[in-house]
Order: C-alpha cells, then structure tokens, then sequence
C-alpha cells in the first residue's frame, strides 16, 4: 500500500487535538472519583522522596462514526500493573483491584470526562505514606488514574537517535519489567544526553554492549525482510505495544526473530522504529548520524503500522478481544 494511504490512515485513528484539558478533568485518587487538581501526594510521601510506585499507560481510541471509546489491551495493561506490584512487594492489587472493578473504573473515567479525541490513560499504584524511608512491606498503597491528550509524542516523519552513553539498569538492580517509576531517572538521563547533543532520542545497551530499548520505548529492527527486536530476559520492559507488533507480523507473515543485538546492526539494519503506548509506531531515521537505509518509513515498518492503526480501531476481527468498548 502506498505510504501516502498508510498515513492517512494512521492520522485518521491518531488525530491530535487539544480539546480536552486534563488539568480541569476528573481523576481517580485513593479510590476516589476527585477533581484532577486534588489528587496529589505530599513532598514527603515515599513516591516523591523514592519512587516507590508502579504504573502503566494506555491507549484510549474515539472511535468517531460509532461515537465510542476503545481501550486498548485493558486486561493485559490491568496484568502488568498486577505483577508490578508484585514484583515491588506491594500489597496484592490484583485482590483489591480485580479485573472487573478495574474495568470498570476505567470506563466511568473515561464517561466522566466526556472525552471525544484519542487520549492516554496513566494508571498508578504507589506508597501512600510519609517520611517512611525506603521501606515498601506493610505500607499503605493507593491507587490513582488520570487522563490526558495523546498529543504527538515523536515527530510523525520519525526521529533522529544516538546510543546512550549510560548504561541500562539491570533486573537485579531495578526489573524492567515492573515499570516502576524510580527507573526512570535513569532513562532520563539518557534522555537527557540526546537532547543536549541534537538527537531526539537514545538507545540504551545494556552491560554486554547488547542493545535493549529507548528511554520510553521498545525497538525493532529488519534485517533482509526479517523483524528483529531483543529478548525480554534482555532487562527491557515486556511491553504491550511490542507483544502487539510480534503478533501482527505473524499475522502478516514476517519472520520475526527474538534476540540479541549488537550496536553494529543498528548501522546496518534497512529499518528502524520504535513501539509504545505513547510512542505508537515511529520510525528511526538515523542511528549516531548514520541514516538508515530505508529513508523514512521502510515497506515493513509501513505494514506494521498501517495493521497497528487497523487493530486499535477495532478493525481486525482476529483481534477483537482486544478491544474494551466504553
């Protein structure tokens, strides 16, 4: 399909607006429906001082001919957050919060915000205490949920990237796959170093010199018509929107490859791109100033991004089930 149809498509399920304001909008905090403006924490609380919190973000699709809202893989977000907490020694919220109260939270949220445009949703469970130092077992949790414009996260044609010099955390430092807020300090950093040095983003390796994700982001390359993205074992975050793409090139029939990746492929690889809840799909233009082969968006890329539009507005009906209608 032509990239001009491709992107037509995308910006039709990702129109940008800016209608909705989440800082007069309604949020979910301590268990409580409360106006966006109130749910704060204390500067002494254990997520402030320490990070202590866990969250997950996703995608919230307006669906204008039918005039609806479609939450994108809610059961798997509401099962990360599960084992985020788990994996923190957090009380269990899967006890508190089963699915089916999350659920439907999410939608009276999303109802009570009149929200009409494609938005992203910020779930968070963290230490609801004060001076408590940087003890987790036996504290208080909480639970807070708000909402805010999807916005454009990258820029639309792609983005511009360079290995980070720091360091990915490991998981026997701070698990990845907990998505807990504290790690991101790190990411931050690298973050930081790219802007700094005219880049949009980083790629982080890890101790091995492997290649693991973005700051925010999982990533992809293709290598001779073949999809290649780093093992979960690699200290990444085991991210919905990656399982998403892992089964929509099976879906289309690209080979994929779960493995290692070394930074020399970076330069050589014919497509780039990075995946996320926020990130969506966005191609990697250049690597270390050494632009990609494919300039812009390859033919692979395009596929995967033009099934990922498809599956999130509800139009493949192989994966319905991932779709919560609100």
């Amino acid at each position: 399909m032509p990239h001009g149809t491709i992107c037509s498509i995308n910006k039709a399920v990702y129109q940008d607006c800016i209608m909705f304001d989440y800082k007069t909008s309604t949020a979910i905090f301590r268990d409580e429906f409360v106006p966006f403006a109130d749910a704060n924490v204390s500067i002494a609380s254990s997520p402030v001082l320490y990070g202590l919190a866990v969250y997950t973000v996703f995608n919230v699709i307006w669906d204008e001919p039918n005039k609806r809202l479609l939450i994108f893989r809610l059961r798997d977000h509401w099962k990360r957050l599960c084992s985020s907490a788990r994996i923190m020694g957090f009380a269990d919220f899967a006890e508190s919060h089963p699915y089916e109260r999350f659920r439907a939270e999410m939608q009276e949220l999303l109802k009570r915000n009149n929200i009409q445009e494609n938005v992203l949703v910020r779930a968070s469970i963290f230490i609801d205490e004060l001076i408590a130092g940087t003890r987790i077992q036996g504290l208080k949790n909480s639970f807070s949920v708000y909402v805010y414009p999807m916005g454009q996260f990258y820029p639309i044609a792609g983005v511009h990237v360079c290995v980070s010099s720091w360091r990915h955390v490991e998981d026997s430092a701070i698990p990845a796959r907990a998505k807990v807020n504290g790690l991101y300090v790190s990411n931050s950093l690298m973050k930081n170093e790219a802007l700094l040095n005219g880049f949009d983003e980083a790629i982080c390796l890890d101790r091995d010199g492997h290649v693991t994700e973005g700051t925010v982001a999982n990533i992809f390359i293709v290598r001779d018509g073949v999809l290649i993205t780093p093992s979960v074992s690699a200290d990444i975050l085991e991210g919905i929107t990656r399982d998403t793409v892992i089964k929509l090139a099976q879906h289309l029939s690209v080979p994929v490859e779960v493995r290692s990746i070394d930074r020399s492929e970076l330069y050589i690889a014919d497509e780039l791109f990075f995946c996320g809840s926020s990130a969506r799909i966005t191609p990697i233009l250049s690597v270390d100033k050494r632009t990609v082969r494919s300039v812009g968006m390859g033919d692979i890329t395009s596929q995967i991004l033009e099934s990922y539009s498809h599956v999130q507005s509800g139009a493949l009906e192989q994966f319905k089930d991932w779709i919560t209608v609100v």
